[in-house]
């Protein structure tokens, strides 16, 4: 347990080999793998990178894509530690609000420490994605507190102004946790805020939605597109998406077998 001046305290737990981040409740906020450190230990931040699979750009491919990635909300840095280690040519800013889980991903998730590739940003995400900047290719709004709660990260105007942020080959890919009224009001507002250009994945096993927003190009890839990068990402980093792959097909989110933003 780390002490702080958060209303409840940071814990940390350990089970059959894996770590855990929570903010005073049984809500799990982050998770590492002690043996594998840098993999994604929870299906929902799998499923976050699925962006992978719907821009081309993976260093392995020759490609550069995304140069300039932002993460709104820390957890136990398992995205950072894996766009980090896996998209080498990317530049990570990510905004905590709470300095102390700042503190405790670098005492027990093994945080890359800060330099040019990577800035840590305590403070607000809404204040920080309204200030002007460079645009990201790609977005991860990943923020709760200790009573699951999202506040302005989950409003119209946010998302407007993320929109504004990302590139002409932006993505932004936003976690919404299981909510008692369903997820249906805040994936509307997101794809009002990207007017139209929005979906949401099916629901994973651990309940989470994942929704994808996009800007500038098209998105468009076949099913046997998305099955083959899929097999070729496994083969560059071991995350495995075939399963995300196949509860697109199986929920009907590929009309005409494509999927489409």
């Amino acid at each position: 347990m780390i002490s702080n001046a958060m209303s409840t305290p940071i814990d940390i737990s350990e089970k059959a080999g894996v770590r855990y981040l929570h903010f005073g409740s049984e809500w799990i906020q982050g998770a590492m793998r002690l043996r594998q450190p840098e993999a994604l230990e929870l299906d929902y931040t799998r499923e976050m990178m699925a962006g992978l699979l719907l821009r081309d750009g993976l260093a392995d491919d020759g490609g550069v894509w995304p140069r300039r990635v932002l993460i709104v909300g820390l957890g136990a840095a398992s995205l950072v530690k894996f766009v980090y280690r896996h998209c080498p040519r990317a530049r990570i800013d990510v905004v905590e609000i709470e300095p102390e889980v700042v503190t405790a991903a670098q005492q027990f998730f093994r945080l890359p420490p800060q330099g040019e590739r990577l800035a840590i940003h305590v403070g607000d995400g809404v204040k920080f994605v309204l200030q002007e900047g460079e645009p990201y290719d790609y977005a991860f709004v990943d923020g709760y507190d200790r009573r699951a709660r999202t506040g302005a990260l989950d409003t119209l105007p946010f998302h407007l102004a993320l929109r504004a942020r990302l590139s002409d080959e932006g993505l932004a890919a936003y976690n919404l946790l299981g909510q008692a009224r369903g997820h249906a009001a805040s994936v509307a507002r997101i794809v009002k805020a990207y007017d139209e250009r929005a979906a949401a994945f099916p629901s994973c096993d651990s309940g989470n939605v994942i929704v994808f927003a996009a800007t500038g190009s098209r998105v468009e890839r076949s099913a046997a597109e998305l099955r083959q990068r899929a097999t070729r990402l496994r083969a560059q980093t071991k995350l495995d998406l075939a399963s995300v792959v196949s509860r697109l097909e199986a929920a009907g989110s590929l009309p005409r077998g494509k999927f489409i933003l």
